[in-house]
C-alpha cells in the first residue's frame, strides 16, 4: 500500500513541479482564442455590439412609428364616435318629432271618429223620421206626386236646352 501512495505522491509532485508550463499553456490558449475572435470580427465587419445598438434604434423607431400611428387612430376613432353621436341625437330628436306627429294624428282620428259617429247616429235619426213621416202621409195625394215629377222633369228640360244653347254660342 505504501508502493500505492508514492507513486500517486509522485505523479502529483510531476504536475505540481511544473505550474508555470501549465499556466503558460493556458494562457496560450486564452490569447489564441481571443486574437481568433478579433481576427474573425475585422474580417466580417459586423461587431455584436454595434448590431445590437442598430436593433435597439431600430425597435424605438418602429415603437415611435406605432405609437404615432396608434394616436392618429385613436384621434380617428374620437371623431368616428362624435360624428355618431351626433347623428343619434339627431334621429333622436326626428324620433321626438314623429311621435309628436303620431300623437297629433291619433288625437285628430280620435275626433273624426266621435264626429262620423255622431253623424251616423243624426243620420239614422233623421231616416227613422223621414220613414215615420212617409208612414203618416195618407196614399191619396199620389197626384200632386206626378205634378212634382212633371215639373221636375220640365225643370230637367229646360236645363238641357239653355246647356246646349251656351255651348253653340262658345263654339261659334
Amino acid at each position: 500500500m505504501l508502493e500505492l501512495t508514492s507513486r500517486s505522491t509522485s505523479s502529483f509532485g510531476r504536475l505540481g513541479g511544473q505550474p508555470i508550463a501549465i499556466g503558460a499553456v493556458a494562457l496560450a490558449v486564452v490569447l489564441l482564442g481571443i486574437g481568433s475572435i478579433t481576427l474573425w470580427r475585422a474580417y466580417t465587419g459586423t461587431t455584436p455590439e454595434t448590431d445590437r445598438v442598430v436593433a435597439s434604434r431600430q425597435l424605438q423607431a418602429r415603437t415611435a412609428q406605432a405609437s404615432e400611428q396608434l394616436v392618429e387612430k385613436t384621434k380617428g376613432i374620437e371623431a368616428t364616435q362624435q360624428e355618431s353621436i351626433d347623428q343619434l341625437q339627431v334621429v333622436q330628436d326626428q324620433l321626438l318629432t314623429v311621435r309628436r306627429l303620431l300623437a297629433a294624428q291619433q288625437a285628430d282620428t280620435r275626433k273624426l271618429s266621435e264626429q262620423v259617429g255622431t253623424l251616423t247616429e243624426s243620420i239614422d235619426g233623421l231616416r227613422q223620421s223621414f220613414a215615420s213621416a212617409q208612414a203618416s202621409e195618407p196614399a191619396a195625394p199620389s197626384s200632386s206626386r206626378k205634378r212634382s215629377i212633371r215639373k221636375s222633369h220640365a225643370a230637367k228640360h229646360r236645363s238641357s236646352k239653355s246647356a246646349k244653347l251656351r255651348r253653340g254660342r262658345s263654339n261659334g
